[in-house]
């Protein structure tokens, strides 16, 4: 038999119509969850919004109220169902036009990267009356983004530029003794078990320099909006270390350099306008022409390779910035779920030439640049981190 707990999970899971055949009446903080979750998951065919949680689950007639149904989810459920839910409620028609476009219910959203794609893809749709609003919104998921991610990032970059500068003449608390040991293995002294290296090598210091060139090459289509806001917010980080020189180019059909913007990430994303088609091939030729320094120059291509240019020219542009000593690396997403979609015969060509093709989540980001910096492996980098590695 089953028992109540089990009763009540597939009541809340089924919704409690007579097709469900589940008996078991919900009360307290459950009735109040079911009724959240119907409002959204089993509104009418007229497309209607009915919440109000005080009539007991009735499903009746009643005053659509969008703000109380945002900041009871928000009490409810953890941040994750509030993420999902608020996602899904861009699908419900009124929902969509009332939560973007009425800036006093927008302001009770959950600040979320879902919810920032949606409004850079909204753009100049967006009412005047809402876009102060809006713009608030973006605000602080940039804040909570950086607060997030800036630190790793920052160390991460300047701890690898200066293991990639030569020091022959390190001080102590500068030796890389994993290197220092490795190189000298072949003096170890067997009566003293020790080595006795005949060169120190240790980390290097030239802050004063710009060692790399960082180029991000960002597709704007509709289906990026989460990696462009990672991609602003990266990209703003390492606009403001002295050791790198860091460029944002986006792209759809047209191509627009964002560098100037990195300064400020949230006047970057509120001015991106999410859609349009895809031309690979114009945006790396732009890339080519800002290129000064090809053998210190990484460039980050981030796009689902669904091309809508040339193909042929844009792998022979690929090829041609390879064979000038210029590290690519395509990343098919920049996201939490790290779960692409992509053009999967573009970028199994583009892997054909020894370039790493994978999507990466926010979280390794840092770690992915400390290892691009030093030259490392990437492809086994990413396969480590259980990426799916294009081949």
């Amino acid at each position: 038999m089953q028992n109540n707990h089990t009763l009540k999970k597939w009541r809340m899971i089924l919704g409690g119509d007579e097709a469900d055949t589940i008996v078991y009446e919900l009360s307290g903080l459950d009735l109040q969850k079911d009724i959240a979750l119907s409002a959204l998951y089993e509104y009418d065919h007229k497309g209607r919004f009915e919440y109000n949680p005080s009539k007991k689950g009735s499903k009746g007639n009643s005053n659509p109220s969008v703000a109380r149904w945002l900041g009871d989810i928000q009490e409810y459920f953890p941040n994750r169902v509030v993420e999902i839910m608020q996602k899904d409620a861009m699908s419900h028609p009124m929902l969509h036009h009332q939560m973007i476009l009425e800036p006093e219910i927008l302001a009770n959203a959950q600040p979320t990267v879902d919810l920032v794609a949606h409004l850079m893809q909204l753009g100049k749709l967006i009412p005047s009356k809402t876009k102060d609003t809006a713009r608030r919104m973006i605000q602080k998921v940039v804040d909570e983004l950086i607060d997030k991610l800036e630190s790793e990032l920052r160390e991460s970059i300047t701890g690898a530029i200066n293991r990639s500068v030569p020091n022959y003449r390190p001080k102590y608390n500068e030796i890389d003794w994993k290197k220092t040991i490795t190189k000298n293995l072949r003096h170890y002294q067997k009566e003293y078990k020790t080595v006795i290296p005949e060169r120190v090598y240790g980390f290097g210091h030239k802050n004063k320099k710009n060692l790399k060139d960082i180029i991000i090459c960002l597709d704007q289509s509709a289906s990026m909006g989460n990696s462009i806001v990672y991609s602003a917010i990266f990209g703003s980080v390492m606009a403001s270390l002295p050791t790198v020189s860091t460029k944002l180019v986006a792209f759809d059909t047209d191509v627009q350099d964002l560098s100037q913007d990195l300064q400020d990430p949230v006047d970057l994303l509120f001015g991106v306008q999410l859609g349009g088609g895809t031309d690979i091939n114009k945006a790396l030729g732009y890339c080519q022409n800002i290129i000064h320094k090809p053998n210190d120059t990484i460039l980050i291509l981030i796009s689902d390779m669904y091309e809508g240019g040339s193909v042929t020219q844009m792998l022979q542009k690929i090829k041609t910035l390879t064979s000038q000593g210029v590290q690519i690396i395509t990343l098919l997403a920049l996201d939490d779920k790290g779960v692409p979609s992509y053009d999967k015969r573009i970028a199994k060509n583009v892997a054909s030439f020894g370039i790493p093709v994978f999507a990466c989540t926010p979280d390794a980001f840092a770690d992915l640049m400390a290892t691009a910096i030093n030259q490392g492996d990437i492809a086994t980098w990413a396969a480590k981190k259980d990426f799916t590695v294009v081949t």
